[in-house]
């Protein structure tokens, strides 16, 4: 890059010349004027997230291209949050919905001044996102940023959450790799706040927004607090249980479980009468003279289920990295807890298994009483989930790890195998989270596969879709 020191020359960058005189027009009687405009905003972005040293040149060809096309200028102000710039402009709002996903068109078709539009408004909320600084972060700076970064979710199509794990864990939406950016982000400013002087101040505490990174925090360090700073934080795990509960309870049928049971005889009320068998069934008493049909016997609908409960045994991998699967995965569990005829189990472990089934309706009970963090030892968790099994074939057994055991991976594998060949569905599952990443021990990944019961994918979408296969 080279910059000119006369007045009103150009700043070289690349293929692009671009005026220091935010007053000349960019290529204005050029056919590639908008072209130039779209990379100049796209060349402010970069240096931005780059190097938080202002470049003067940049900023005053920006600011011209931003004012000529009738952009508030308040896009170029990174202090400014995507919020306050639509209230102050609410014509801007539905331009951002799907920002990020245009429909394709043919290059002779193309309106490349409604590019250099998207352009300004893309450049706008990307900086806002990633481009976060040093130092502490305020409570308030967190939920603008959560704020900035559900605008960038609605500018890719996503409701607010549907990328980092949020409130969206279970919409089935998978934000791949830029989901876990996202997360990374936030993690890192949750990390830099001083939270446990936030959660003792209501006032701050009252500005969080409850999110994956937040709670994990929360959990590892509620030890550490007493208090209005322990109310505050029971508060937002409460509040971030009940919004992922209420999403995944949407993808759980709750129909009832089993298949009819004949030898029960159906109940001989109105509104389980057969009216078409019946029919069918007396028409040999039909009276052609009379034209009538007299029924000398009624037919009633089964509707009566069988009863023996299905067995569920959920298995749950604390150690420190299975946080997004451990909230999950309680959630989950309480709402197939509440199906009918359902008998769940839930048990955490690290080094030791703690048995949480008392707990298993409520998932608040439960996280409370996890610790997250500290190393693996399956095996015990194995020695306390086997004893739950009563009827094999009727049971499943959901097991979510990494499956990092190191000298202890052979016992488990051992147990597991013996399990499996018990008659128990067994579901291993490397992770449970709404982005779908998952890492498993390549050790255990091979063996599962040749036993017949592959690692499911890591998405909270798959494991629904398995429990609901063999719970209705």
């Amino acid at each position: 890059m080279t910059d000119s020191t006369v007045p009103g020359e150009t700043t070289i960058l690349g293929d692009t010349t671009i005026p220091t005189d935010p007053t000349i027009p960019i290529g204005i009687d050029s056919a590639d004027s908008d072209d130039n405009r779209r990379q100049v905003l796209y060349w402010r972005l970069l240096a931005r997230l780059f190097d938080h040293e202002e470049q003067p040149s940049l900023e005053s060809a920006s600011l011209a291209v931003v004012e000529d096309i009738g952009l508030p200028a308040a896009l170029l102000d990174p202090g400014a949050s995507v919020d306050s710039v639509v209230q102050r402009h609410p014509e801007l709002a539905d331009e951002f919905d799907g920002l990020m996903t245009p429909e394709p068109a043919p290059d002779d078709a193309r309106d490349r001044a409604a590019e250099v539009r998207r352009a300004a408004l893309a450049s706008k909320v990307l900086l806002n996102v990633f481009s976060t600084g040093s130092g502490t972060v305020s409570a308030g700076q967190l939920a603008r940023w959560q704020s900035d970064a559900g605008w960038l979710e609605r500018a890719l199509g996503c409701p607010p959450g549907g990328l980092r794990g949020g409130r969206a864990a279970g919409a089935g939406l998978t934000g791949g790799g830029l989901g876990a950016e996202l997360g990374a982000v936030e993690a890192d400013l949750v990390q830099r706040m001083h939270l446990r002087e936030v959660l003792a101040d209501p006032a701050l505490a009252a500005k969080l927004t409850p999110s994956m990174s937040l709670i994990e925090q929360l959990l590892r360090d509620k030890g550490n607090l007493s208090g209005i700073a322990l109310a505050n934080a029971k508060s937002l795990i409460r509040r971030y249980v009940d919004e992922v509960a209420e999403v995944l309870r949407t993808q759980v049928e709750k129909a009832t479980v089993g298949e009819l049971d004949r030898s029960v005889p159906p109940k001989r009320v109105f509104r389980n009468l057969d009216i078409d068998r019946t029919i069918w069934k007396n028409l040999t008493n039909w009276s052609p003279e009379e034209e009538r049909l007299y029924v000398d016997r009624l037919y009633y609908r089964h509707t009566v289920r069988r009863t023996t409960p299905q067995r569920l045994v959920v298995v749950v991998d604390q150690s420190g990295s299975m946080v997004d699967s451990m909230v999950n995965c309680t959630i989950l569990a309480s709402i197939f807890a509440g199906l009918p005829k359902v008998d769940v189990h839930l048990i955490a472990y690290d080094t030791r298994a703690i048995d949480l089934t008392p707990w298993v309706h409520d998932p608040f009970d439960v996280l409370l009483r996890t610790n997250l963090g500290g190393g693996n030892d399956g095996p015990v968790a194995m020695a306390m989930a086997r004893p739950k099994i009563a009827e094999p074939k009727n049971t499943v057994m959901v097991w979510i790890s990494d499956f990092y055991e190191f000298d202890r991976s052979q016992p488990l594998f051992e147990g597991i195998e013996a399990v499996h060949r018990s008659g128990v569905r067994f579901i291993p599952v490397g992770s449970v989270t709404s982005s779908g990443r998952q890492e498993v021990n390549p050790w255990f990944r091979e063996r599962f596969k040749a036993l017949g019961t592959p690692v499911v994918s890591g998405h909270i979408d798959k494991l629904v879709h398995e429990l609901k296969t063999f719970l209705t």
